[in-house]
């Protein structure tokens, strides 16, 4: 049980996934004076959503992508303007604040409009341009967005996806800004590259080997979604996303990334891991039974041991998972709160954690909570603030006053639930 000082108050908890939705001067005095016209622009449309334009396209946010504060019945997948978020979704000092009202000390954002790994770069024809964006984003990122409060955030830039080698040199780049996370695709294939089962990758594998900088593949990084059917309900794509990332699990067992690069880390993003006993059971099993004619040679290891060793799991509220402990790598698990998304705890996530925590071992929770996170992206929040002032009450009590309650923003109806899962497959196809 946990121990007799700790109860929820005294947590310290560092989300490893949540999201930015960029405000609009994220290219501002960023790019050469060349590219300065190229940059995407943001723009109020004549409907009043706002968006950003780049190369001819119209970028609209996204309402599940940013419903803090707002009633569950407004979740939707519509375009929205800045005055319909919360100001925590896309401004620095906002964002603090909420993160203090919810006990969080400290938060990885994952992009909004670039998509998860720079695909809307990538896209880019002068690959010249791509690159000066790419740099661009990632300046803002860890300089502004993740710099403004020392100590507050982990900085995850966007890869140079299109070319292995430009993608090494930007990690190489951002590492030496101090970022030691990357996102990267959960199945490039997918998105038209060659799969992590080629060679192709290996400038980038080693030079995040080298940096110590962890890959993480995010639930959706493979701009393909969980669709069934045209007319299944949006409830299959949601209960079915998360646990879709046991596909990039087993491309990375059974790929050679983890034999090749062995001091290597992946982290899969908001994936949960309530699946993982089972997974590492069957991957045992099919190796033991399968690996004569199969090819597959993991010397005198087992595949499950194999990927407790390079794979972080990360967890939004996992009440399963956390009660079979003894089936995890629990120096590997990870917290998420997933702000400002619709799977979001904010802003009781301390609470709702506890549930399913609570009855941990000390040791285990401060793994899960922040030690895990701290060590594996090279975070070190104390150097900035007292760990005395990380902990839930701390931070709770430095935002007082501070206004969370729920708020309709809805200027319209939200689309129909059984017409999204449709409409969603449609947006996968063409962000490819």
């Amino acid at each position: 049980m946990g121990g007799p000082w700790m109860d929820v108050d005294d947590l310290i908890l560092v989300s490893v996934d949540d999201h930015v939705v960029e405000p609009p001067n994220v290219f501002e005095g960023r790019l050469p004076a060349k590219y300065v016209d190229l940059a995407p622009k943001f723009a109020t449309l004549d409907d009043g959503t706002d968006a950003w334009l780049y190369e001819g396209q119209v970028l609209g946010n996204v309402a599940l992508n940013a419903v803090a504060g707002r009633p569950a019945e407004e979740y939707g997948m519509e375009p929205t303007s800045f005055d319909q978020l919360r100001p925590g979704c896309y401004d620095i000092d906002e964002r603090v604040k909420d993160m203090d009202a919810n006990g969080v000390l400290g938060s990885l954002c994952f992009p909004s409009f670039p998509q998860f790994c720079g695909q809307l770069f990538a896209r880019t024809d002068d690959k010249d341009v791509a690159l000066a964006m790419v740099q661009a984003y990632n300046d803002w990122h860890i300089d502004e967005w993740c710099g403004t409060h020392p100590g507050r955030f982990i900085p995850c830039p966007i890869p140079a996806i299109w070319d292995p080698e430009i993608a090494a040199a930007e990690v190489r780049r951002t590492a030496a800004k101090g970022a030691h996370a990357v996102t990267f695709s959960e199945n490039p294939s997918k998105l038209g590259w060659p799969s992590i089962h080629s060679d192709h990758w290996d400038p980038f594998w080693r030079a995040c080997e080298e940096e110590q900088v962890t890959v993480c593949m995010h639930i959706g990084s493979s701009s393909a979604l969980v669709i069934t059917s045209a007319d299944a309900p949006i409830d299959v794509l949601i209960s079915l996303t998360p646990i879709n990332i046991v596909q990039a699990a087993a491309d990375l067992i059974w790929s050679p990334v983890f034999r090749k690069f062995p001091n290597i880390k992946v982290a899969l993003s908001e994936g949960g891991i309530g699946w993982i006993p089972y997974f590492l059971e069957r991957i045992d099993y099919q190796y033991q039974k399968q690996h004569a004619w199969t090819g597959q040679d993991f010397g005198d290891r087992l595949p499950s041991q194999v990927f407790n060793d390079h794979v972080i799991t990360c967890f939004i509220d996992d009440q399963f998972g956390l009660a079979n402990t003894d089936f995890l790598n629990m120096d590997n698990v990870t917290w998420e709160c997933d702000y400002p998304h619709s799977d979001s705890t904010w802003p009781t996530a301390p609470e709702q954690l506890w549930k399913s925590i609570g009855g941990l071992p000390d040791e285990q929770i401060n793994k899960v909570t922040y030690l895990n996170a701290m060590e594996h992206f090279s975070y070190d929040p104390f150097s900035s603030i007292p760990k005395d002032q990380a902990t839930v009450r701390a931070l709770r009590a430095r935002a007082a006053g501070h206004d969370v309650s729920i708020k309709a923003q809805s200027k319209g109806p939200v689309k129909a639930h059984a017409t999204l899962a449709s409409d969603l497959g449609k947006i996968s196809e063409g962000d490819r």
